[in-house]
Order: structure tokens, then sequence, then C-alpha cells
């Protein structure tokens, strides 16, 4: 029988993340997932894994069959390399299956393409497969974003909780625990707090006054009274790799009133682009309602380039879930919203020599609307 259009999806589950997607099951060793059509019309999810692995993935992984490189040996051998000989296998497999084209996603390493046509198949690259399905969420899926933002919702609590209470010295920095609190102290303060909850934490942005102004800033130096302080945490559950993405900011002491209007146009701008997510929406759609609400408070789209005049120098927001950063975007040209996008809503407003605003949700598309996972407060005082 000739099976036309297998597919293959291979690599390090820890690290090919549509690949863990699909399997659930997380394993640093080289991997192979085909979907081997049958005679009934059905599709096999067949796992090709380490030897060693098989038992524990025929009890967690979402596959019908698991089996291992030994199994599939060509007529040459094996390699020694373990990589090389998954590959070598998977060519092997889908060879004596009969099958003369494979399908595969963006994220087939190149070792795999070599096998696979050395053995006479014809391979094609189906530069959209899988990143639909991977932007609708399933349940798990969303329960483990939800568990991931309450995460990140401890840490900023504790974060800006912090910074609001600690003391001023006369010079504006501020105090805390006996000496100056400064971006990296904190920083390493909620690295400790999230690693105690089972998350890696990438550098996360504490941005204080005019370094505010460029929205990527990390942030450094001394943390200081009356200026805005921007918090954007984005950890990573170790556990199930899913990502929480929050920020808020944060003064100490009295607010400039031109913060006070920047925030409260940013938040005003967060709840008419939440209001504005529902599928069929496009993220041009939400990232342009976004845009609309701060032009009705007096602020324009473009980049920081004169002291004192604020202005969003970014889109809306972005997909999360394996990683921070996924697919959609909520900016220009962005595709409609599909049930299950899980989306960041994070307007801001940057200014020179002030600093920035900017406020962060998480949010679910549902079949009506969406789905805030954030409880925290919106504002600038947090004692």
């Amino acid at each position: 029988m000739t099976l036309l259009h297998a597919t293959v999806m291979a690599g390090l589950p820890t690290t090919n993340l549509s690949l863990y997607r699909e399997i659930r099951f997380k394993v640093g060793d080289p991997t192979a997932l085909l979907l081997l059509p049958k005679a009934d019309g059905g599709v096999e999810r067949l796992l090709l894994i380490r030897d060693i692995e098989m038992d524990r993935a025929r009890k967690l992984a979402r596959v019908d069959r698991v089996t291992c490189a030994a199994e599939y040996e060509p007529a040459g051998g094996l390699s020694g390399d373990r990589e090389t000989a998954t590959a070598q296998a998977v060519a092997e497999c889908l060879r004596r299956a009969g099958t003369k084209t494979v399908r595969a996603d963006r994220s087939l390493p190149l070792i795999y393409a070599h096998f696979i046509q050395l053995a006479g198949m014809q391979l094609v690259c189906d530069t959209e497969l899988g990143v639909l399905a991977r932007r609708s969420k399933d349940a798990q899926e969303l329960a483990w974003l939800r568990e991931a933002q309450h995460a990140t919702e401890r840490a900023m609590q504790f974060a800006c909780e912090l910074i609001a209470n600690a003391s001023a010295a006369k010079d504006g920095s501020l105090q805390h625990d006996g000496a100056t609190l400064t971006s990296d102290a904190l920083r390493a303060l909620i690295d400790v707090l999230l690693l105690r909850e089972g998350y890696d934490n990438p550098n996360s942005i504490v941005a204080c006054g005019a370094q505010g102004a460029d929205c990527h800033d990390h942030g450094s130096g001394v943390l200081r009274t009356e200026q805005p302080i921007i918090v954007d945490i984005f950890p990573r559950s170790k556990k199930t790799l899913y990502s929480g993405d929050m920020t808020r900011t944060v003064v100490h002491g009295a607010i400039d009133p031109l913060v006070a209007k920047m925030h409260a146009a940013v938040v005003e701008a967060k709840r008419a682009a939440t209001a504005a997510v529902q599928p069929g929406v496009t993220g041009d759609a939400v990232n342009a309602a976004t845009l609309a609400s701060l032009a009705r408070a007096g602020f324009q789209f473009g980049q920081p380039t004169t002291s004192r005049v604020p202005v969003m120098s970014h889109g809306t927001g972005h997909g999360i879930g394996l990683e921070v950063h996924e697919p959609p975007l909520l900016a220009p040209k962005a595709p409609a919203l599909v049930e299950g996008d899980v989306l960041t809503i994070e307007p801001g407003l940057y200014a020179l020599d002030v600093g920035g605003v900017r406020v962060e949700d998480m949010v679910a598309v549902t079949a009506t609307g969406s789905d805030n996972f954030n409880t925290l407060p919106e504002e600038l005082h947090w004692r």
C-alpha cells in the first residue's frame, strides 16, 4: 500500500515545542512523531523514542504506539550517534510502510530531511502545519496557562508591594532591608520567588524613570521614589513549559500628573482592546481599538522623540503559550483571532525624560469574547 502524505515531526521535545505540544511528553532525547494513514481512513500516531524512555512514553505520551530506533534498523545498520540513528530509523519506518511522500512542518531538523530524501521519498514542507492548531489552546493548555499566570501574579504582587513599601533616602533612592534597592536586586528576588514555585524566569524588566521610555530596556541601577517603574515578568513553568506574562507600573511616593494621565489612558486602552477581542476579529482590529482609545485621550503612535510627549511605540500584544511570543500578533496586518487563542493585552505610553507606563493582562479568546486570567489591581500605588 502506498501511503501518501505521511507526516513527520522530530527533534528534542524540550526544545521543539511544536513536537512537545503534539505528544505532551517532555524528554531531552531525539524523538519523532509519525502520523501514518490507516486503511480505515484514520491515522496512527507512532512515537519513535529512545529505548529507555519507551515505558514512560507509553504511560504519558499522547500517541497510539511507541517504538525505538532498534526496531527499525536499516540494512546498513544504525549510527552510534543517537540523533543520526533516530533519523535513520524514521526513514526506514516510512520506507517499510510504503510511504512515497512525507509532509513536515517548519521545525523539522535537516538531518531527518536528509535521511528521508536519501531513502527516495519526496519531502514537502507545509509551512502552516500545526500553526493554527497550536494557536487554539485546548482545555489542558488553558489550565496550564492560567496556572502560569497566577504564579506570575504572585511574583508581581510581591515586587510591586516591595517597591511601594520601601523607604526613600534623602537622595530619592529606595531602601529595602538596609540596602539601596536596584533593578538587579529586585530581579533577583523575583527569580528566587519563582524558582521556589517551579518556574524559570528570563530577565524580568524592572525599568525606573527615563529608562522606561525604551519599552524593552530591562532596567539597571537604583530605583527611585516619585518615578514610574515598569515591572514586566514572563516566567516559564519547568513542569508544563507554558508561560506567564504580566506587566504593571508602580510609583513610590508622589505621582507626576503626566504619569497619572498616561496611566489612565493606558488602562482605558487595555479595556477597549479587551472588549474588541472575539473570534473572527483580526489582531489588526484589536490594535486599532487600542490606538483609537489612546487618541481620544490625546496620545498618538510613534517613537519617543520629544521630552514629556508620550507615545505608544509597539503593538497591543501577542499570542502566548509554550513561548512568550507566539502568533498571532495584535498589530497591523495581523490575522483573525480563533477560539482558544491566548493573548497578552499590553498597551503602553512612553515619554523621554519621564519614562513609561505599561499595563498587561493575559486573555483567552472564547466563543463569545474573552476570559481575562488576571486579578491584580492596575493602580500605580501598591501600599
